[in-house]
């Protein structure tokens, strides 16, 4: 099988990663970067080229990795291959679905996923009765398309709240306001669903002095057991993105779990690490059975 690996380079761990357990499984995978690849449409059949290479039928499947930076180019690379019937792991429209908080989150409640009480609004003339519909401070406020835990602050009273608000409306930057879990105590689950099924989980805990818990931040990990409900939310959260292979992040209330965000390039290395699973080979291995299903 032949497998293009969409990411920008096999320096990143995640992508090394799935690049060794393809090889190691027999299949021979590329690099593709998708920030150098052009579309040509027009007469006869559509083309992706990476330089002045045509590589429209060179695939059997492509497993996208793309960056934050350029969504909606990889987005688009990735919706010509499926037009040309090449197998993703994630669907284009699940990519950027799953880069806009608010998008997600909205998918979700209308699916009836339990997720923390959230408010958006561009409105600075009312900070304070948006403030006061979600129940006052402490609150959460995040970048709708942030990553890693960038963009993500804690406003502890209404005062800095407000002015963080409005600091952020007067720049045109899109955010979004969520009730602060306390009872979470700086703690979230991250679960990868590859397919249908929960193949890894974690607890990610924050650092004494920052209550982002994400590894990025120099979080701790350890394995943890999900619950049934955990993982039908996290198999759910994928399935209605259009994500093969998604990383979905819970966190624990008093309410029972809520959902958080969900990513549609999870890292590898911490969960790896924390578990001791190999998520590599299950993606690849998930590859193989689709891939297959269209061949039959």
């Amino acid at each position: 099988m032949d497998i293009a690996l969409l990411s920008v380079s096999l320096g990143v761990h995640s992508t090394r990663r799935i690049a060794q357990e393809a090889e190691a499984l027999g299949h021979y995978v590329e690099l593709i970067d998708h920030t150098k690849c052009s579309v040509k449409l027009g007469e006869g059949q559509p083309k992706i080229f990476i330089g002045e290479e045509d590589i429209t039928n060179e695939f059997d499947a492509i497993i996208p990795r793309i960056g934050t930076k350029v969504t909606r180019h990889g987005a688009a690379i990735v919706k010509q291959f499926e037009m040309n019937d090449i197998f993703s792991t994630a669907r284009s429209l699940g990519i950027t679905r799953a880069r806009n908080k608010v998008r997600t989150l909205q998918i979700m409640a209308r699916k009836g996923i339990p997720i923390p009480e959230t408010l958006f609004s561009i409105n600075p003339d009312n900070i304070g009765d948006q403030l006061r519909i979600l129940g006052g401070a402490p609150v959460i406020i995040k970048l709708q398309e942030g990553t890693q835990g960038r963009g993500v602050i804690l406003a502890e009273s209404q005062k800095s709240a407000k002015s963080i608000i409005d600091t952020f409306y007067k720049m045109d930057t899109s955010i979004l306001m969520q009730r602060f879990i306390e009872e979470a105590n700086g703690e979230d689950i991250r679960i990868i669903v590859v397919g249908s099924k929960v193949v890894a989980s974690m607890k990610r805990t924050s650092q004494l002095d920052d209550f982002r818990s994400n590894v990025h931040r120099g979080g701790d990990t350890v394995a943890v057991q999900i619950s049934p409900k955990e993982a039908k939310i996290a198999v759910n959260a994928a399935k209605y993105l259009g994500l093969g292979v998604a990383g979905v992040d819970l966190m624990r209330s008093k309410n029972g779990p809520v959902l958080i965000e969900v990513n549609a390039s999870p890292g590898l290395k911490g969960i790896e690490h924390a578990t001791n699973i190999n998520v590599a080979k299950h993606i690849i291995q998930f590859v193989e059975r689709n891939v297959g299903r269209r061949r039959k």
